[in-house]
């Protein structure tokens, strides 16, 4: 049966009320650091473009390893469809761009609007890089092997900032929504096939 566009039930409004108070966390730590968590969103037609060129790479990383057995890759692959897959398969695909995006403008003002230009301007730039998104793959460790993968996507999003030489949080926002919303589509594809497929008891 299909599903009602803009269905905003329990978990949903949770999840979206969730990663939405991450902007208030950045803006008190941009409070308190003396650092404006939207100074560096510029609207521009590069970075525009560069953010979806940039999900391509990220998102054809994500199907790779869909097809990888390893037990680790496995272990990720089940917790998703264990955790996500059951509420996320109930929505239309407006609600999961809606919900991709609230994470991707909350998590970037965070961590590469405030985390990442704080840490660079205490201990430089690699190393305000490095440490920002080590902090990103600790708050993302569903398993080892997660955590390691995020911190990874965390420096690629906190590079894509300054892709072309001028920061602008523009680019990683577009990344990071775009390649959560393709991975929900993904997981949710997955998680029906994982039904069909499922002896009846």
């Amino acid at each position: 049966m299909k599903t009602a566009p803009f269905k905003f039930d329990d978990f949903f409004k949770k999840a979206c009320y969730f990663e939405a108070s991450l902007i208030l966390v950045a803006m008190l730590l941009g409070w308190l650091t003396h650092i404006d968590p939207f100074t560096n969103i510029h609207l521009a037609k590069a970075s525009l473009l560069y953010g979806v060129v940039g999900t391509v790479p990220l998102f054809l990383m994500f199907l790779a390893m869909e097809r990888v057995e390893r037990h680790s890759v496995a272990q990720i692959r089940q917790f998703l469809l264990r955790t996500l897959g059951p509420c996320l398969h109930r929505y239309d695909w407006g609600n999961l761009f809606i919900l991709a995006a609230v994470a991707g403008i909350s998590e970037e003002i965070l961590f590469r609007g405030v985390l990442q230009p704080w840490l660079e301007a205490s201990w430089g730039l690699m190393a305000g890089l490095l440490i920002s998104n080590l902090l990103f793959g600790v708050v993302h460790s569903v398993t080892p092997l997660y955590s390691i993968l995020a911190t990874l996507v965390g420096i690629y999003l906190g590079l894509a900032m300054d892709y072309n030489g001028e920061r602008n949080l523009l680019t990683p926002i577009i990344i990071h929504t775009l390649y959560d919303f393709l991975a929900f589509l993904a997981l949710i594809q997955a998680y029906r096939a994982s039904l069909s497929t499922a002896p009846e008891k």
